[in-house]
This record gives C-alpha cells, sequence and structure tokens, in this order.
C-alpha cells in the first residue's frame, strides 16, 4: 500500500472541517485531522505540502458535450462576437487561415448584437471560398446558419427549414450530421483532448455526456467511450425505446450507462423551439414539441422494467406538461417507488411550476441543471425577457423551490453552451438573477459533487466527499478566505471560526475572485496539475 499525506491545507469536509491534514491509501481516503497526529498515524508516507491551499471534493459535470467542445475549443469559437459584423470577421479571418476542410463554428448570439439577426446564408457564402461547407451553430446548440452547399434538397424539404431563418429541427439534425461526418478520427480526438484536458483544469473528475442519434451519432459516442483520458465519461444516449428488451439491447450495442440526456422533448427558448403553453412574446408561435406524453411514458416504462435510468431534455411549461405527465402514467401503472428506484432525470427543467415540482419529487426524479443559463440570458433585459416578458422569464429556473421540495439537483453547464467552469455555475445558482431562487453556497456545491456523482447513479453516500472511505477524488485551489454564508437573497451569516463545525467555501459573491485550480486528483492519480 502507498499512502501520501497532505498537510498545511485548508479541507472541505463534512467530518472533519478543521482539519489540515488528509492521508489517502491507494486512491481513498483514510483519514482527516491535525498534522501532527497526521505524521505519527502514517510516518511512511509521502508529504504533500499544500502551503495553506484549499481541498475540496473534485467536481462532476452531468451534461456535456465533449466533442462539439472540443471542436469549439479548438476551432471557431464565435461566442466572443460582439455584432453580426464581428461574427462575419471571424468567420473571414477563420476561412483565410484555415483554407481547407469544413468550418465549424459555434457560439452566436444574435439577441446581444446591434443588428439583432444572424448572418444569412449569402453573408456567410461571401466571406469563404466558393463551395466550402460552414456550419455555424447558434450558442443554444438547437439551430445553425450554413453556407448554400449545405442547403442539399433532402436539407430544403425537412422540417424545420424555413428560407430565411436559421435551421431547425430535422434540417439542422441533417446539416449538423453530414459536417460531423466529414472530420476524421483524428480531428475528432484532438477535439475530445481539449475538452477532457479543459475539465481537468477547471477542478472536474467525471462528465455525463449526452450524445444521440441527433446530436453526434453513434459513432462518437464509440469513440468518446474508447478514448483514453483521466476524466471519467459516463455516457447518456438520448434516443426513446418502446421496451424493456430494446433499452437492454440499445445500451449493450452503444455500450452506454443510461437512456436519457438529451432526449428532446422540445428545443431552446433561445431558438424559439421550447414548446409553450402560451405562444412566445416576440414570435407568434409556441415551439416544436418532438415527443408526447405517451411515447414519454413508454420509455420510462421500459426502462424502469429493464433496471435503466431514463431521461429527457424538456425546457418549456408545455414539455414539462408532457414529462410530467407520462411520469404519471408509469407511477400509476407500477407504483412509486419502482419509479423513484432508477433516478430518472430531468435535462434544464427551466420552466417548471410548484405542482410539477411536487410531482416530480415525488416520484425521486433528479433534476440536472445549468445555472450558467440564468446568468446568461436572464434578468429583466435579457433574452429570457425578450423571448418570453419579463414576468414569465423571472419565474425559470426555481432553484430554491425545486431543493425545498425534494427534487435531487446536480449543477452542470451543457458545455459547450456555457463554459464548464464549475465554480462560476455555483455562483450563478447562488446568486440567481430572480430574488428567491439562489441556493445557499453549501447547497450549490452540493449539487456540483456529490450531487452530481448521485445523478449519475452513485449512491454509496461518501462520493463527492472528503471523508474516511470516500474515493480521492479532490482538487487543490489557490482560494481567498473561506467563509460560511446563507443563501444570497436571506439573511447572511458569515463565519470564518472553525468552531462553527460548517466547513466554509471560497467567497461567491458577483465580484470575487474564483478559485484558481492547482492540482485535480481521481481516485488518487493526478489528471491536471498546474
Amino acid at each position: 500500500m502507498s499512502t501520501q499525506l497532505l498537510i498545511g491545507g485548508r479541507f472541505y469536509s463534512s467530518s472533519s472541517p478543521d482539519a489540515t491534514a488528509m492521508a489517502v491509501t491507494d486512491g481513498t481516503v483514510v483519514w482527516l485531522g491535525a498534522e501532527q497526529p497526521g505524521r505519527a498515524l502514517h510516518p511512511d508516507a509521502e508529504i504533500i505540502d499544500l502551503d495553506g491551499a484549499f481541498v475540496a471534493p473534485a467536481f462532476v459535470d452531468p451534461h456535456v458535450h465533449v466533442t462539439a467542445l472540443g471542436l469549439k475549443l479548438t476551432g471557431l469559437d464565435l461566442s466572443v462576437a460582439r455584432s453580426l459584423e464581428h461574427c462575419l470577421e471571424l468567420l473571414r479571418a477563420f476561412a483565410a487561415s484555415h483554407p481547407d476542410g469544413a468550418i465549424l463554428g459555434d457560439g452566436w448570439d444574435e439577441t446581444g448584437w446591434p443588428e439583432g439577426r444572424p448572418p444569412t446564408v449569402e453573408e456567410i457564402d461571401a466571406v469563404v471560398q466558393p463551395g466550402r461547407q460552414v456550419y455555424l451553430s447558434r450558442v443554444d446548440a438547437h439551430s445553425a446558419v450554413v453556407s448554400s452547399v449545405l442547403l442539399t434538397a433532402a436539407v430544403t424539404a425537412a422540417a424545420g427549414f424555413t428560407r430565411g431563418a436559421p435551421l431547425r429541427a430535422d434540417a439542422h439534425h441533417l446539416v449538423r450530421a453530414a459536417v460531423l461526418s466529414g472530420l476524421d478520427r483524428a480531428q475528432r480526438d484532438r477535439a475530445r483532448k481539449a475538452a477532457l484536458d479543459t475539465a481537468a483544469a477547471h477542478g472536474v473528475v467525471a462528465v455525463h455526456e449526452c450524445g444521440g442519434p441527433e446530436i453526434a451519432g453513434r459513432t462518437d459516442i464509440r469513440e468518446l467511450l474508447d478514448f483514453e483520458h483521466g476524466v471519467e465519461v459516463r455516457a447518456y444516449w438520448g434516443e426513446a425505446v418502446r421496451t424493456a428488451d430494446e433499452a437492454r439491447a440499445l445500451v449493450a450495442e452503444l455500450g452506454v450507462h443510461a437512456l436519457g440526456g438529451d432526449l428532446f422533448v422540445d428545443g431552446s427558448i433561445g431558438s424559439h423551439s421550447a414548446r409553450l403553453r402560451a405562444p412566445y412574446a416576440d414570435d407568434a408561435g409556441t415551439g416544436l414539441g418532438y415527443l408526447d406524453a405517451d411515447t414519454i411514458a413508454t420509455h420510462v416504462r421500459a426502462c424502469t422494467e429493464a433496471g435503466i435510468q431514463a431521461g429527457f431534455h424538456v425546457i418549456g411549461d408545455a414539455a414539462m406538461d408532457a414529462v410530467v405527465a407520462g411520469f404519471g402514467q408509469v407511477v400509476d401503472e407500477l407504483g412509486g417507488p419502482a419509479v423513484a428506484s432508477r433516478a430518472h432525470r430531468v435535462e434544464h427543467a427551466e420552466m417548471i411550476d410548484a405542482d410539477q415540482i411536487a410531482k416530480l419529487a415525488a416520484w425521486g426524479v433528479i433534476a440536472s441543471v445549468q445555472p450558467g443559463f440564468d446568468a446568461t440570458w436572464g434578468g429583466p433585459d435579457g433574452m429570457y425577457a425578450t423571448r418570453l416578458s419579463s414576468e414569465r422569464a423571472a419565474t425559470l429556473n426555481p432553484f430554491a423551490a425545486m431543493a425545498a421540495a425534494g427534487i435531487a439537483l446536480a449543477i452542470g453547464s451543457d458545455a459547450p453552451v456555457t463554459a464548464l467552469d464549475p465554480w462560476s455555475a455555483v455562483r450563478a445558482a447562488v446568486n440567481h438573477r430572480t430574488p428567491g431562487h439562489g441556493l445557499s453556497p453549501r447547497a450549490a456545491f452540493a449539487a456540483a459533487t456529490r450531487g452530481a456523482w448521485r445523478a449519475g447513479g452513485i449512491r454509496d453516500g461518501v462520493a463527492g466527499t472528503l471523508v474516511p472511505g470516500a474515493p480521492a477524488s479532490y482538487t487543490i485551489w489557490d482560494a481567498a478566505d473561506l467563509v460560511v454564508a446563507a443563501a444570497a437573497d436571506t439573511v447572511q451569516r458569515w463565519s470564518t471560526d472553525p468552531r462553527s463545525r460548517v466547513p466554509g467555501l471560497p467567497p461567491l459573491d458577483p465580484d470575487a475572485s474564483l478559485p484558481t485550480c492547482l492540482r485535480t486528483v481521481h481516485r488518487g492519480v493526478t489528471i491536471h496539475e498546474a
């Protein structure tokens, strides 16, 4: 056996909040306490002096698109575009410096541009070589603009094609599949490495890949599961099944862990494709619905009977109506305990009301949420207010109500939609734009660590914590003074006194500097070191 003794640190541990040392043996935390007894108990241990650094359980991101994130990191990142003109300038420069192959861009958001609209096909064609494939995905990944060569007869005949507008639904899926199929394995692996390296550098030791036939396809999910990296990957596949046998066969065929993630019930608010009860404030439509309640029920029933976790992408209130109705059918047939035992999930769950919250909580459904959405698009002047009205926008992402009702939360990013930066996500959950919707720092941090492990089926009671017997999956941070705080919109209670027996966290107020990752360790193995 080999033991490491970490000394001179500050540890986020519920069992030993005043610990200054931690012992790890063969990838497992075996002891926490003061340095002197630690040295006496482990005289032959390798000593690691932390020099006052903060050690906390490593993060897990429960909703990521690994290859897409890597392609954004290694390709054309349009999230920095300040205007339509700037977007086209970035495209022109990228095309000039990368003269061969298709151009994949990601992250544009016209709602913050003075022109208020995305590029047209003609504008894209004008800044690249004739006949070159250009695919530019909107920030939410539910629509895209492309060059004319990609507008085949099949695309223009598909649902979601409207001349002069971004591609949505089937038209978008056809184009995305065509462009991704043109990449070679080396390009895809470079992207995966970039994405997972970024995860490790942000203190993330595991990610939940949310793939599907309409996202990156079977080849991508198989290659990702074969890709070797220190960051652990749990794979979700978004394809509906009809029977338990079909569910088991699909899991076996692809090697995935669950049948959920981005199994689309609807689209996104930004692309006007989230399914709503009432029309959008800036559009006459009510969005797109991809699955009805009966199809949802069939999938949940099949997965429950097969012992497989299920889940759905659901954002709009009408889409959530369908999800709750579908789950309700299965609860009526199989019973609440049978459904709850599978820890099924909903992804995003942005427009959810009190009745729906109560039902999902009673049925043990986990919510995988992305506070970065609220930070990016919430508030009275944000995209949500434009699309929905400020009154409806203020009801989105009610994290506090969900947690209070007993819904287990897991905090993630949906990267590349928002950055894979868990401290930013935790801070966004604490500093929600709607008063009363935010979480306490401790609750938000728990949702990004042990809550995210639980969302991935790990229910051992110690994963995502630093207590004896827990896997040694932790991150060492350069962090400011630690504080103990209530939720941002309640009475504040600050303390740095270890006698409070409550472990402190770095300050998470909006103007505070977030911690810097020094080292990330997963089950005792260092996977990132600054």
